[in-house]
C-alpha cells in the first residue's frame, strides 16, 4: 500500500530530528577543524584541547551512531510547499507533531518541553506550540522542501533584542553585538554561532536572528555587500575578544556572524542577538513529486513512497 504524502512528511520530519541530533553538519566541521588550526598554531593548547575534544566527540557519534550531546533540544523546523502542491497545512503541522512525539519515545529522546509556570513536562518533545514550525510557499515548484533544528537552551537562553535609535548607527549596533557575546560568556557553549536580526519590528528581528543563527550555512555571507562587510567585522572584532572554546580563551570564539535583515520604520532600528552553540544542529530533506525523499549531505536517496527500504 502506498504511504500518503502526509505519511511521508511525517517519516522525513521523524528522520530529520534524530539525524540533525547524530549528524552534525559538514561546514561546521570543517570550521572547527579550521578552528583547531589556528589554535594550535598558536601555541593555545587549552583552547586546541577543548576543540579536539569536540572534533572526537563528533567522531564518536558517527562511528557509534548516537547523539552529539544529551540536549535534544526544542523541535524548530520549517516547512516550504511547492505553489504547485495541494497541500492540508494543519496536517502537516499534526504530522511532524506526530514525527517529534513518536521519536521522542522510539529513540528515546530526552524530553525537554515543560509548562512555563508549573514547568510539568509533557515527556513528547512537544505541547503549546511545540514543535515551532513554519511554513512558506515556494513558486512554481511542486516538491516539499523540510529543514529541521533542535535548539538546545544554553544557547538559547543567550538571545537578546535592543531597539536602538537610529542615530546610534552601525557603531551602535557592533556595540551591542559585542556586548551581548561578552555578556553570554562560556553559557552558549563557544565556539558560536551569532546569529543577527537588523531592522522590521522586534518580533521580526528577533525572528530573523533566529534564522541567522540556526539555518545558515557557516561561511556563506549575505547578498547585501556592506551587510557582508558588517559580518566580516563583526566575526573579527568577536574572535579578538579572547574568550575563546567554552570560554577558556583563545583565538575561535565564533565560528560565524551571520546576519539576516529587513527594512524598518524611520524612528527605530531593531537589533536581536541569537546564538547557537557550536554543534550547529541542522538537518534538511526534499520530497520529490514522485515521493522520492533526498536529504541534505546524504550520499543516497531514499526510493520514493510504496517502495520498499
Amino acid at each position: 500500500m502506498e504511504q500518503s504524502i502526509y505519511d511521508r512528511i511525517e517519516e522525513v520530519s521523524r528522520s530529520l530530528y534524530l539525524r540533525a541530533l547524530q549528524d552534525i553538519p559538514s561546514d561546521i566541521r570543517h570550521a572547527l577543524g579550521a578552528g583547531l588550526g589556528r589554535e594550535e598554531a598558536s601555541g593555545n593548547q587549552t583552547a586546541a584541547g577543548v576543540l579536539f575534544t569536540i572534533l572526537e566527540n563528533i567522531k564518536v557519534a558517527d562511528t557509534e551512531g548516537t547523539l552529539v550531546c544529551q540536549d535534544t533540544g526544542l523541535p524548530i523546523y520549517k516547512v516550504r510547499i511547492g505553489s504547485r502542491l495541494n497541500m492540508d497545512v494543519p496536517e502537516i503541522k499534526t504530522r511532524i507533531r506526530n514525527a517529534c512525539e513518536k521519536l521522542t519515545r522510539e529513540h528515546p529522546l530526552r524530553s525537554n518541553s515543560v509548562h512555563p509556570l508549573t514547568r510539568k513536562n509533557t515527556g513528547t518533545n512537544s505541547g503549546q506550540g511545540i514543535p515551532i514550525i513554519k511554513v512558506d510557499f515556494v513558486p512554481d515548484s511542486d516538491r516539499i522542501e523540510i529543514l529541521m533544528a533542535p535548539k538546545g537552551s544554553g544557547s538559547e537562553n543567550m538571545s537578546f533584542l535592543k531597539m536602538l535609535n537610529p542615530n546610534e548607527g552601525i557603531k551602535g549596533i557592533k556595540r551591542f553585538v559585542l556586548h551581548c557575546v561578552l555578556e553570554s560568556g562560556a553559557c552558549p557553549c563557544p565556539p558560536v554561532i551569532v546569529g543577527i536580526g537588523l531592522g522590521g519590528t522586534s518580533d521580526l528581528a528577533m525572528n530573523l536572528a533566529k534564522e541567522a543563527s540556526t539555518f545558515r550555512t557557516v561561511g556563506s555571507s549575505n547578498a547585501d555587500p556592506q551587510v557582508a562587510e558588517l559580518e566580516k567585522d563583526l566575526l573579527e572584532k568577536i574572535n579578538a575578544t579572547g574568550l575563546g572554546p567554552q570560554g577558556l580563551g583563545g583565538l575561535t570564539t565564533a565560528l560565524a556572524v551571520n546576519i539576516e535583515w529587513a527594512h524598518t520604520h524611520i524612528s527605530q532600528n531593531p537589533v536581536a542577538v541569537n546564538m547557537q552553540c557550536w554543534r550547529g544542529e541542522r538537518s534538511a530533506g526534499v520530497i520529490e513529486s514522485d515521493g522520492t525523499v533526498i536529504y541534505e549531505g546524504a550520499s543516497s536517496q531514499e526510493p520514493g513512497a510504496g517502495s520498499k527500504h
